[in-house]
């Protein structure tokens, strides 16, 4: 199998990576995170202008035609600048939603503006009961002429606070953890039934609670069996964070073998005892365990097999979340205190990693789907 980047991946991958490297510095991520929003509009911008906001939609969408590879690309270079911007969020979930499911008309209005860096959306799903089963959802939306009308409640919705729009998962029948009667529902943000609480979380980025009285929502997709698209995206959005995991991961072994070279102890460089070198030399096989497993996680997101996709994908899950606590115990006990300061970025990283490993399902919960689905064989 050719693991080979094409030319125009290669052009992508040194252009995203010469953008973090140049605009994306600690102290530069700092200010990012005292604007308004928490992230930068001027770096929101940048992106549209290098396509990347386009990444995944179609050469007549106006967007790149990438795929799964491109995606990963970005990702991983965002996840060693530690990147604030809601990507993830419109472009991924978001956007991974309207391609699937979205009507012509949609796509044609909402995709141009998400390339143009002019729509931010957000994924609305995880209610307070459900943790990380998709299938339990309690918001509900009724019919009303030719539009919906939703109730309820959602949680931790990534970037919710700053989206334009809102993509709301919403039962409109069954009972709360039937597969059926789940749909996806487009609601503009700033709809009077529409309340939002948005707060920062502890790996610096932007989440909300929502709550939705009588407002007003359009179906994305058939209303009454939308578990299926829901379900391939959060897929798609477990490749990427995975993705994003070494590329941070990929960073912390950087800066900590760096600092090893340089701390003195006892007239020494710490890199030159032996027990620490064993060490780093221990990150560096959770590195590359990771490294493999993010590229199979890439591989598998695009399978038209939901059990098989959701098996690899779990288990790309696990190893990340191991392979993420692993590197992040290690880099913070190698720096000693200073890792755990907020001036220094190890402590950062770490948080992150501990954010990645609980989004879309702990390390716990995917070992359980494995459990259940007989592993990977």
């Amino acid at each position: 199998m050719d693991f080979d980047f094409s030319e125009d991946q290669r052009l992508l991958k040194d252009s995203v990576d010469r953008l973090i490297a140049d605009r994306y510095a600690f102290e530069s991520r700092k200010q990012y995170m005292k604007e308004p929003t928490g992230w930068s509009a001027e770096m929101w911008a940048q992106y549209a202008e290098l396509g990347l906001l386009g990444l995944p939609f179609t050469e007549e969408q106006g967007g790149f035609g990438g795929g799964q590879i491109e995606t990963a690309q970005v990702m991983e270079a965002f996840g060693r600048g530690q990147v604030l911007e809601p990507y993830l969020a419109t472009v991924v979930l978001g956007g991974g939603l309207l391609r699937h499911a979205g009507s012509e008309e949609q796509q044609a209005e909402l995709i141009p503006q998400i390339i143009g860096g002019e729509l931010k959306l957000a994924l609305a799903h995880i209610e307070r009961h459900s943790r990380w089963t998709l299938n339990d959802v309690a918001v509900t939306a009724v019919k009303d002429g030719s539009g919906w009308v939703l109730n309820g409640e959602k949680s931790v919705v990534i970037h919710g606070d700053c989206a334009d729009k809102l993509l709301v998962t919403a039962r409109t029948g069954g009972s709360q953890r039937d597969r059926g009667g789940i749909g996806v529902f487009l609601v503009d943000a700033n709809d009077a039934g529409v309340s939002r609480k948005g707060y920062p979380t502890q790996d610096g980025l932007r989440a909300a609670e929502i709550s939705f009285a009588n407002a007003r929502g359009v179906a994305v997709g058939d209303p009454g069996d939308g578990l299926g698209v829901v379900e391939r995206v959060v897929d798609e959005a477990i490749a990427a964070i995975c993705s994003e995991a070494v590329g941070g991961m990929a960073e912390m072994l950087a800066i900590t073998v760096d600092y090893m070279k340089q701390r003195k102890q006892f007239g020494r460089a710490i890199g030159e005892f032996q027990v620490l070198q064993h060490r780093a030399v221990d990150m560096f096989a959770n590195l590359e365990q990771a490294k493999s497993m993010a590229m199979y996680a890439t591989m598998m997101a695009a399978s038209d097999n939901p059990a098989e996709r959701r098996q690899a994908l779990s288990a790309a899950k696990v190893q990340i979340g191991k392979s993420g606590k692993s590197i992040g115990e290690e880099a913070v006990q190698l720096h000693g205190g200073i890792a755990m300061t907020m001036e220094y970025k190890v402590g950062h990283y770490f948080k992150r990693m501990t954010m990645i490993e609980q989004m879309f399902g702990s390390t716990d919960h995917h070992l359980a789907v494995l459990a259940d689905g007989n592993g990977l064989f």
